[in-house]
């Protein structure tokens, strides 16, 4: 009698064990703060930084070493002359501003290149780990994505919905 229910049982689960489908999990956020290419980054975007924060220092004392220099002097100099070296100061403040804003822009781009490439491998190591180990699909518990679907173990209903929606 038990091993009839056995053998029962046994072949009503055979087909469910077949076809057990694998599904997975990450946390993105945390995978991103303990690779190594992260520090490496952090440490190119401050590198980048304190150069500009040389170049900017150095703009200031020169800035600065003008407008000393003219106050010194404006009383004493011909409208000209005076004219002119006003000119410059406005020009050098136009500069300054100008590259502060390249600055940041820069910086910036940066910043989203190296974002965008320590993405660029975390999402190849979880579609390796996904095909390797055949998971259906793998979700990412950080930003409620999925980084990963198996296009082998899924069926692609988007022609159903679709039609669903009258949408051809």
């Amino acid at each position: 009698m038990i091993r009839k229910f056995l053998a029962v049982a046994l072949i009503a689960l055979a087909p469910v064990a077949a076809f057990a489908q694998k599904f997975g999990s990450i946390n993105s956020a945390d995978i991103m703060q303990l690779m190594p290419e992260r520090k490496a980054a952090e440490a190119e975007l401050e590198t980048l930084q304190s150069q500009y924060a040389e170049e900017f220092e150095y703009m200031k004392s020169e800035y600065t070493k003008k407008c000393e220099d003219y106050e010194k002097q404006k009383e004493t100099l011909p409208d000209n002359i005076r004219q002119r070296r006003e000119q410059e100061i406005m020009d050098s403040e136009d500069k300054i501003n100008q590259y502060l804003q390249s600055c940041d822009r820069n910086i910036s781009e940066k910043a989203t290149q190296l974002q965008n490439e320590l993405i660029t491998k975390l999402m190849k190591a979880i579609q390796a780990v996904g095909e390797e180990q055949q998971y259906v699909c793998i979700f990412d518990n950080a930003n409620g994505t999925v980084p990963f679907v198996s296009s082998t173990l899924t069926t692609d209903v988007t022609e159903a919905v679709k039609a669903k929606l009258g949408i051809k």
